[in-house]
């Protein structure tokens, strides 16, 4: 089995580790195709797996919002340069490692007529805040979903969902469609609290280094106990936090997913961006969060907004970012402890690896 993650942030990837663990429980060989921080990242999860080469889409972000949707737009011709050789390497890679099947996070040239291809995403609807744009990305989207056997969206099909109108569009793609429920890597347990913060980076650079220095502004003020996961596992020889005398934080660039999962349930409330990997694994923890939005990213800005609205998460933007304010926003929120049944992936697996064997 190939499973290809995106590149873009390490969300795609950590959300393919639950997938990862249960078709290796299947008794499935399975291979991880890879490149840069989310091969690193794969490769510290899976000691044993099979890794192969592929490369990133490489997307670049701007410094400045505004300017975030036409720098995407003039980038498109090489996506879709990317999207075409990506399926030329599978041809070759299906014959090179006798591949039985394939599972692409958000890769959308990972299809092929030779083997059954599954394409996993939570954006069947894809918001640019402009419903022609909108219609028109949809349009894209679902030509080559529909080249694909199936789509499987990691999200309930319930009312009760987290990404609303993303997973939940008005007209779903001809390729049949699956909901697998939240994915997460994670398990709640039981542990005693040990920071009064939490703060959690990650996405693309420059804003994940933007929000960085920011926080690290708004906490000399702060008197409590705080940790810092920086989200950059290229940069990380070690794997625990160590304490920063300059900013009388504890830091780690990055954790395993056993450690970050003790990290979140040790702290009182987190602050992270509203990507949907980190809010599916909030709601697998019960954890209380400030939700940040990569300004631009109109994806991370309507999930604050939904999510805000049903009183999961609490949403600030990130200009005009006061700490003290928004932990003060965060003691009088209502914050709804939802819980959504998360196992629903296991069976659809089970069922899809039956119909190979």
């Amino acid at each position: 089995m190939l499973v290809a993650p995106l590149d873009w942030g390490l969300g795609h990837a950590t959300r393919c580790i639950p997938v990862i663990y249960a078709l290796t429980n299947l008794n499935f060989e399975v291979i991880i195709a890879a490149d840069g921080p989310t091969k690193n990242l794969l490769e510290k999860e899976f000691k044993n797996v099979v890794f192969t080469q592929i490369k990133g889409y490489n997307i670049r972000y701007s410094t400045n919002k505004f300017w975030l949707p036409l720098k995407l737009l003039l980038q498109f011709p090489k996506l879709l340069w990317v999207v075409f050789k990506e399926n030329f390497w599978l041809d070759k890679t299906i014959a090179e490692y006798k591949i039985d099947a394939v599972i692409s996070d958000n890769r959308l040239g990972l299809y092929s007529s030779k083997v059954p291809c599954i394409y996993i995403t939570h954006q069947l609807q894809i918001k640019t805040g402009n419903s022609f744009t909108e219609w028109l990305a949809q349009k894209i989207h679902y030509f080559f979903i529909n080249k694909y056997s199936a789509c499987w969206v990691p999200d309930t099909a319930a009312e009760n969902n987290l990404a609303g109108e993303l997973s939940h569009p008005k007209k779903l793609p001809e390729t049949p469609v699956k909901y697998l429920g939240p994915l997460s890597r994670f398990e709640k347990t039981t542990v005693e609290k040990k920071y009064d913060l939490l703060i959690l980076l990650s996405g693309p650079e420059p804003q994940r280094t933007i929000l960085e220095n920011l926080l690290l502004q708004e906490l000399k003020s702060f008197s409590g106990k705080v940790a810092m996961v920086k989200g950059l596992p290229k940069n990380s020889a070690e794997e625990e936090f160590i304490y920063d005398d300059e900013n009388k934080i504890t830091v780690a660039n990055h954790l395993s997913a056993t450690a970050l999962n003790k990290a979140i349930q040790q702290s009182d409330i987190v602050i992270c961006r509203s990507g949907y990997t980190s809010v599916m694994d909030l709601i697998r923890l019960q954890q209380k969060a400030i939700l940040v939005a990569t300004p631009g990213q109109t994806e991370q800005e309507y999930l604050a907004a939904y999510l805000m609205e049903r009183k999961m998460f609490l949403s600030v933007p990130q200009s005009n970012f006061s700490l003290p304010s928004a932990l003060q926003k965060a003691c009088s929120f209502s914050f709804t402890n939802t819980f959504i049944y998360q196992e629903e992936y296991k069976k659809i697996l089970q069922e899809f690896t039956q119909q190979l064997k």
